[in-house]
């Protein structure tokens, strides 16, 4: 077994490109048996993985203080940018050899007006954009190409600290390059790379170019779509993330079929569960998130949730935090139900929710069925105003709760916390004096919006 081991690192460590004399004149086969290597495998799956090269353009500022239009409205700063070309190389993986769909990173194609294909024989394709998920740096870009090689997918559900993995990319645009090493931990979330985290980590060789490149199994497997490393020289250092292949497939699921991603939503307030609170609410200290407020017609109050609710678990996976929480729940597709498992009052039990969209927030009477349908809302969740906000906020209102990062409402400086006063000079006192008012609007939005004890107008367009 070991001796076997020792073989296939060896090998591993030749076939990707360490220079060594002894290395080079290993004999093709010890004892009439052939030496293992992975080179069977990696054959089978480079025809499958692509480079991709964008060209387009991005609006810059020359002050990064000038991106929040609180700062700029106090400094009376006109709304001016500059637009700039980019250019950015990447990798992606075939997907769907029949269709010509290929996974790669968002940010890989993001603000890209020409996306271009080449595969491996040398053949290459202008590609389009089937749609694009930023707050889990997914995306889903065509070919119109015949006799493509996909690679089949694997579970990443039964990944295991340990297993030896192999990363295909295009690292520095150098063309394609392969790296070997083993999964070095699951679940990682909490790093600020994207919205919703649930990475496997790896140190097989990562490097800048590789994103959205295959991160594949012995078997040639796809397990996860290669998206970050962790260094402070922009190298590699032996720590890198992918995306799980489940989750990235959930997400292509809704980008083929919608040309968005429906996120999934039950409609609570949350915070990380820790040792001290655990104790004030009577119980041992454990993973899990604190409910701390429920909003008013959301799938959590139908399904019972109440404030001070501990869930320990989704669909019987464990919590490990409030991103944990939102990224599981935002992986469940819209209508499909949802196990909560709960703490209250120091007993556990179970409940079930139906998760909404995040565009369905509901208010009683408001409009038709108390349904946001505006798309340039899309990222954000709206409510009444809680009770210590109602307090100070006389003329009333409604209160932001959370706001998706790369959204439209955050480009244009909403965050969570903020208070909306008026919806294109029409003043609003409930959600559904809201609902109303952007349900009815064909254009633009003009918010006026509170924080704290400054108030601006904000243009949604």
């Amino acid at each position: 077994m070991w001796k076997m081991l020792r073989y296939l690192l060896i090998c591993s460590c030749g076939t990707f490109g360490y220079a060594s004399s002894a290395i080079a004149a290993l004999p093709a086969a010890v004892n009439g048996e052939p030496l293992p290597s992975l080179a069977p495998m990696v054959e089978r799956v480079t025809p499958a993985v692509v480079n991709i090269a964008t060209r387009g353009t991005v609006t810059v500022r020359t002050n990064p203080l000038l991106n929040d239009p609180f700062f700029r409205r106090f400094f009376d700063i006109p709304d001016q940018a500059l637009r700039r070309p980019t250019q950015s190389l990447g990798s992606g993986v075939i997907v769907d050899a029949k269709r010509g769909l290929v996974l790669t990173n968002n940010h890989v194609i993001a603000n890209a007006d020409l996306i271009r294909v080449k595969l491996r024989d040398g053949r290459d394709f202008e590609a389009k954009l089937v749609g694009t998920d930023p707050d889990t740096d997914i995306a889903v870009i065509e070919i119109p190409a015949d006799n493509l090689t996909e690679v089949p997918r694997a579970d990443s559900e039964k990944l295991r600290v340990g297993d030896f993995v192999v990363a295909v990319g295009n690292p520095f645009g150098l063309g394609q390059t392969v790296t070997s090493g083993i999964i070095s931990a699951l679940a990682r979330s909490g790093l600020g790379i994207t919205g919703y985290e649930d990475f496997i980590q790896t140190d097989a060789s990562i490097n800048p170019g590789n994103s959205g490149g295959a991160l594949v199994n012995l078997r040639g497997e796809l397990v996860g779509i290669n998206n970050a490393i962790l260094s402070e020289s922009g190298g590699n250092i032996g720590i890198g993330f992918a995306i799980p292949i489940n989750m990235a497939y959930q997400i292509m699921s809704q980008l083929v079929a919608y040309g968005e991603v429906r996120r999934g939503f039950v409609g609570a307030s949350l915070q990380d569960l820790t040792p001290e609170l655990a104790e004030a609410f009577g119980i041992r200290p454990e993973q899990g998130v604190l409910l701390v407020e429920v909003l008013p017609g959301s799938p959590a109050e139908r399904a019972g949730l109440k404030a001070g609710d501990i869930v320990t678990a989704v669909n019987s996976r464990a919590v490990h935090g409030v991103s944990d929480f939102k990224t599981q729940v935002g992986l469940v597709r819209v209508g499909d139900d949802v196990r909560l498992d709960v703490i209250r009052d120091g007993k556990r039990q179970s409940v079930v929710a139906q998760v909404a969209d995040r565009l369905t927030t509901s208010a009683n009477g408001a409009g038709d069925d108390g349904k946001l349908r505006n798309s340039r809302l899309r990222g954000a969740t709206f409510g009444d105003l809680p009770e210590n906000q109602a307090s100070r906020q006389r003329t009333g209102g409604v209160y932001v709760y959370e706001v998706d990062q790369g959204s439209g409402v955050w480009n244009a400086g909403i965050r969570a916390g903020d208070i909306i006063l008026s919806v294109n000079r029409q003043p609003i006192a409930t959600l559904k004096d809201f609902l109303v008012l952007v349900n009815q609007a064909q254009g633009q939005l003009l918010l006026q919006v509170r924080r704290g004890n400054e108030v601006a107008f904000v243009l949604i367009r």
